[in-house]
């Protein structure tokens, strides 16, 4: 087998047949959709439900299961694999904290066509949270699937009881075992995580991360079938694909890979930043935080979800924000509905489309913005859980209010979290006040670190300019598929200046630009929601498809292929006809 320098811990290799298995743990697609995995013992749940619960979560999170979605009817299945499970601890040189890394092995791997699929986390979840997409495509074809969390992940380190999780996703005491996070400092309050807390600012390097999986996966290959050893990139064809920030994970690795290890990249609504070009993730997610609550109160989108309270009255807080924009003077105008326009006329000129910006209502009404920019602030500042950037910390919720947690919600953590809190118990406090526009200072802090220039201000730009994407080699086959109506990462900042460059250089990538599909598959399941969408995660399957046919079956890759023209899907079922060319060749079964 070959020697991995990078290796933190010693590898757990698990089983997973009859009854279990390494795409949905033995739950089926039925069970993926069913309520969560029941602990037996809620404060102590053993390792194997830990994982089936954590598997669950992570499709729930990522793909459309919803009644109407059309999941395992019109994309997709969730069939039995049986197989090994290889995971471990790894660390890339300079870094404080390790990033798990995880291979699944199907006994039916196919020995005649040797591919390995690597993947990185989307968001800032555990390393299931690909599952979905390269799990769901690669190992009902054979393939072996290497996941890494790059760094993020819902290992939880909690203060209060100084645990984190271990490599099996149990609870344990700091000096007991190795822990997925530990903070640097021995003594502190509340919560800690590693994306936000390592210090190690994980973003740059999660090419690197995607990277060490492939090397991972090449060696529990050797590991596996010892008799056909060595598995190389030379006699193994790897695929990398990722989602949101796992996407830009594989188009950063696409970019360090000097070694010429991947095959090809598909890569689906990625966090990528392409300095000169597109904005910084963070330039624009503190401007929509600041000024889309007050853009959204356009009469425009006085139908749009999530746009009105429940009773479709405007929501106060976003009324209030106007009056703050105002107070600022940065609107002139004098009645709500006059500010609106003018929030949403200073929108439209940096960027931000009328359709986007109704998408990302639901991101403004339930804070997302708000959330991801303070993680994101304090990995770029590379603070500790107790001295993050404008105030703000994380801590045990009780009744609302910081607290300790008990033994089951703690226990549940690495599971059921999706990186970055609040939610499961842990709560985001710091940054408000009792206005009656309560986020606002927080907010004005956070946008302040991007367009101020003290001292802080000039270490998060630092940090932002190390994100930069690197170009890959002009041989690589690359697809970006991008929905048209993501309102979390818009296309404009993200995949079309990326592809735009890309060109640019001299490279032919791939680019579909899907109508009609926005950032969360999840969220399609919403009442109202995904009448006006569609998934795009059958988008990437297809591009995945073709991938395969030119490295296994001889077929050229294509100059251009027109991005399938489909159509909403409406308040019914989803019907294959609804994808547009795609869909009469997606059921994975």
């Amino acid at each position: 087998m070959q020697a991995l320098e990078f290796m933190q811990s010693e590898v757990l290799v698990t089983t997973h047949r009859d009854g279990d298995d390494l795409l949905s743990a033995g739950l089926g697609l039925d069970g993926l959709k069913g309520m969560p995995v029941a602990f037996a013992d809620a404060a102590h749940p053993d390792a194997q439900t830990l994982r089936r619960r954590a598997i669950q979560m992570s499709w729930k999170g990522i793909a459309d299961l919803g009644p109407l979605g059309g999941y395992g009817t019109v994309y997709g299945a969730a069939p039995d694999v049986p197989g090994r499970e290889y995971q471990a601890f790894a660390t890339i040189p300079s870094a404080r904290a390790p990033h798990r890394v995880l291979v699944q092995v199907p006994d039916d791997f196919d020995h005649a066509h040797r591919c390995l699929v690597v993947t990185a986390s989307s968001g800032s979840r555990g390393i299931y949270g690909a599952i979905a997409l390269a799990g769901a495509w690669g190992l009902p074809r054979g393939c072996a699937v290497t996941y890494t969390d790059k760094g993020t992940g819902s290992g939880y380190f909690d203060f209060s009881d100084d645990s984190g999780a271990a490599l099996n996703g149990e609870r344990a005491k700091r000096g007991t075992a190795m822990l997925e996070f530990e903070p640097r400092e021995t003594k502190g309050e509340g919560i800690a995580f590693k994306h936000a807390h390592s210090g190690d600012n994980p973003e740059a390097d999660w090419g690197r991360h995607v990277l060490q999986a492939v090397q991972f996966g090449l060696a529990m290959l050797d590991r596996a079938f010892p008799g056909e050893a060595p598995f190389t990139p030379r006699n193994t064809k790897i695929i990398a694909t990722g989602l949101s920030n796992g996407g830009g994970a594989v188009l950063q690795a696409a970019g360090f890979d000097d070694g010429g290890m991947l095959a090809g990249v598909v890569a689906l609504e990625p966090n990528v930043h392409t300095p000169q070009h597109g904005r910084a993730a963070f330039d624009y997610m503190t401007e929509a935080a600041m000024w889309l609550p007050c853009a959204l109160m356009d009469q425009r989108y006085a139908s749009t979800p999530f746009a009105r309270d429940a009773n479709g009255a405007q929501h106060a807080a976003w009324t209030a924000r106007c009056a703050r924009l105002h107070a600022q003077g940065w609107l002139k105008s004098s009645t709500v509905e006059e500010k609106a326009v003018e929030a949403h006329t200073h929108l439209r000129s940096t960027g931000w489309t009328d359709r986007v910006m109704a998408t990302a209502a639901s991101s403004t009404a339930l804070d997302l913005w708000r959330v991801i920019d303070v993680a994101y602030a304090s990995a770029y500042l590379r603070r500790d859980a107790n001295d993050m950037p404008c105030g703000f910390r994380y801590a045990a919720m009780v009744n609302g209010r910081p607290g300790v947690a008990d033994e089951a919600t703690r226990a549940s953590w690495w599971a059921d979290a999706a990186g970055i809190p609040p939610g499961n118990g842990i709560g985001l406090f710091g940054g408000v006040d009792e206005s009656a526009d309560p986020t606002w200072r927080g907010i004005a802090g956070l946008r302040q670190l991007w367009t101020g220039d003290d001292a802080d201000a000039r270490a998060l730009h630092a940090s932002v300019r190390t994100l930069a994407a690197q170009l890959p080699s002009k041989e690589l086959p690359l697809w970006v598929v991008h929905g048209a109506d993501d309102g979390l990462l818009p296309t404009v900042f993200t995949s079309e200046p990326y592809v735009a460059w890309l060109r640019a250089e001299g490279r032919q990538p791939l680019y579909w630009k899907v109508p009609y599909a926005q950032h969360f598959d999840a969220f399609l399941a919403l009442p109202g929601f995904g009448n006006n969408h569609l998934p795009l995660l059958p988008y990437g399957y297809a591009a995945l498809d073709r991938l395969w046919a030119h490295l296994f079956e001889g077929q050229p890759w294509p100059a251009d292929v027109p991005t399938p023209q489909g159509t909403a899907r409406g308040a019914g079922l989803l019907q294959a006809s609804m994808l547009g060319a795609i869909g009469s060749v997606l059921v994975h079964l």
